[in-house]
């Protein structure tokens, strides 16, 4: 035995014993104690070779025939309760004992070679009839595990030398353990059906060509031409090379319409899919769901799931809606689509359907969200008449309410001391017109309140004007107000001239209260395209010795804003105090 061929089965004694332990505490643990017990006989079957050479091949071949075969049939769990799966055991266990007593024996060695893959496959395929769920997953990993190693080895050995395809045999075995191990500890780590998919169609074309080849120069030979140059050779390897991609992929779509149906044409898909798509967004996903042939798709916006169709799976894709929206204040969405049984991503035509249909689903996971920003400001709008509603009955009820009652008291009194005592009832008449007045005044108040009067009689920018005369400091002095505007400030909508004239006149008390300042500047311009009206208002206070504190002023003004859509930013400056308010016209 070579010092290589002896460091390739140190390296498999290695691998099973190491994946037999871990497969000790798990439902493979017959399994890993097999895999535990063959690896100590390839150790054992290389120390006693160098003298007792019988001996060691002795040990050698138990190992592989009575611990790693043994091993094989008992994954995941042993099972020899149906008389199928008992009759395979004990043709199974015949081939391994038959391969220990054969004594290298090349007719008896082959007849238990093709017992052990018979019985083998036969035990693989029985099981994963009746097999489920996370059993029939580990027994996948199993038919990936040994076909995986046996199909190359067996193309190893008809094109290499036999050193080098021992040894490429024993890497290829010694990669079987950790993948049993796989299946039971991490049996969802890939979609294994996908990778036998792939193996069996990589497999079955290089087959394919490689009888191909040894057709071609086989006929050649039988045909008298026996000395092929190189030239040749190669000529026939590229002509087969030419066709191997095309034949793959000719196996792959077979394997696909045997396993999951005739896929669609992408462009028709899609069509389908544009042609279905409403404004419910799990409709539209059971569109793509029929059109594609997909197990499982969800929108989700933020991490939430917004809308979902069919059932979920372990392996998906995502693919973004919109990206890059970010900066603009837009949330992040995606679609999650999932992967059909056995394939390992998105076909090149699943992709572009997807592509093409996810503008169609960006439009209405927006709509979703503009429809339901409308309802909370309709939601806030109501509150808001309900509120100013609720303050109208308190002050009418409160203020205006009494004093009319005292009114109507009053002239009862002195309708009733008119003619007994004159000079009583003029006293209570002149009490009745300080009372009516003192009402008018309420009357004003509350429609001031509504609305200043002289929005109306002088337009937005005159009135602020007007107010601004009469503003003075906490200290006394005048505060002088410049007023930038347009010249002629196109018509606003009455919402928008309130909150505008709120918002600069509570920002001016500020200023004539708290800034110390007696200048101040009030710009107002329509912003680009005329779709809002912007208000600044600054003063010359200087820096503020803190941050400013939300008070009820402050409070006041955010509301006005808010109410009609519009933002407002307040925040000292190093040459004063600033508000900014951006009020939208529609």
């Amino acid at each position: 035995m070579t010092a290589p061929v002896i460091v390739g089965l140190l390296v498999l004694a290695v691998s099973a014993a190491l994946s037999g332990g871990l497969l000790l505490p798990s439902q493979a643990r017959m399994t890993g104690g097999l895999l535990v017990a063959g690896g100590l006989l390839v150790v054992a079957s290389l120390s006693v070779w160098g003298v007792r050479e019988e001996v060691g091949t002795t040990l050698l071949t138990a190992a592989f025939a009575l611990c790693w075969f043994p091993a094989l049939l008992a994954y995941p769990t042993p099972d020899w309760r149906h008389p199928i799966s008992f009759c395979l055991w004990i043709a199974g266990l015949a081939a391994a004992l038959l391969t220990v007593v054969a004594d290298g024996r090349e007719p008896a060695m082959d007849t238990a070679g093709v017992l052990l893959f018979l019985s083998l496959t036969a035990s693989v395929l029985w099981r994963l009839e009746r097999a489920g769920g996370t059993e029939r997953i580990a027994l996948l990993w199993l038919a990936f595990a040994t076909t995986g190693a046996g199909i190359p080895y067996g193309v190893s050995a008809f094109t290499m030398a036999q050193l080098p395809s021992r040894l490429f045999g024993l890497a290829l075995v010694s990669l079987v353990p950790p993948l049993l191990t796989i299946g039971i500890r991490r049996p969802l780590l890939v979609d294994v059906r996908g990778l036998i998919i792939e193996a069996v169609v990589l497999g079955t074309a290089m087959i394919a060509y490689m009888c191909l080849f040894v057709g071609v120069t086989t006929s050649f030979e039988m045909a008298g031409v026996t000395d092929l140059r190189i030239g040749a050779l190669a000529v026939i390897g590229a002509v087969a090379a030419a066709g191997f991609h095309p034949l793959r992929l000719t196996l792959r779509t077979a394997i696909d319409e045997l396993l999951f149906g005739e896929r669609p044409d992408p462009l028709d898909a899609a069509s389908r899919v544009a042609g279905q798509i409403g404004d419910d967004p799990a409709l539209a996903l059971d569109a793509i769901l029929q059109a594609l042939v997909l197990p499982y798709a969800s929108l989700k916006v933020e991490g939430e799931e917004v809308a979902a169709a069919g059932t979920p799976v372990i392996h998906t894709r995502r693919i973004p809606l919109w990206a890059g929206r970010a900066a603009e204040g837009e949330p992040g969405g995606e679609l999650v689509v999932g992967l059909r049984p056995g394939d390992l991503n998105l076909s090149a035509g699943d992709e572009r359907v997807l592509r093409i249909t996810a503008p169609l689903l960006t439009q209405i996971l927006r709509a979703r969200s503009l429809a339901a920003d409308l309802q909370v400001s309709r939601g806030q709008a109501i509150a808001a008449i309900e509120d100013e509603r609720r303050r109208l009955r308190r002050d009418l009820h409160d203020g205006l309410g009494p004093t009319l009652s005292g009114i109507a008291f009053t002239a009862d009194a002195a309708r009733n001391s008119l003619m007994a005592d004159p000079g009583s009832a003029d006293e209570l008449l002149r009490g009745l017109r300080a009372d009516a007045v003192a009402a008018i005044g309420e009357v004003r108040r509350l429609v001031y309140a509504m609305r200043p009067p002289a929005l109306d009689e002088l337009g937005l920018v005159p009135a602020l004007r007007q107010w601004t005369l009469q503003v003075r400091t906490a200290d006394g002095r005048p505060l002088r107000v410049d007023v930038d505007a347009p010249a002629e400030l196109a018509a606003l909508p009455a919402a928008v001239e309130v909150a505008a004239y709120r918002i600069t006149v509570e920002a001016l008390t500020n200023v004539a209260r708290h800034s110390g300042s007696d200048r101040a500047v009030v710009r107002l311009a329509l912003a680009a395209e005329g779709t809002a009206l912007t208000v600044d208002v600054c003063d010359q206070g200087g820096p503020a010795p803190r941050p400013w504190r939300s008070g009820v002023g402050l409070s006041s003004m955010r509301e006005r804003a808010v109410e009609i859509g519009g933002t407002l930013a307040a925040r000292p400056t190093a040459t004063g105090g600033h508000v900014s308010a951006v009020l939208p016209l529609a």
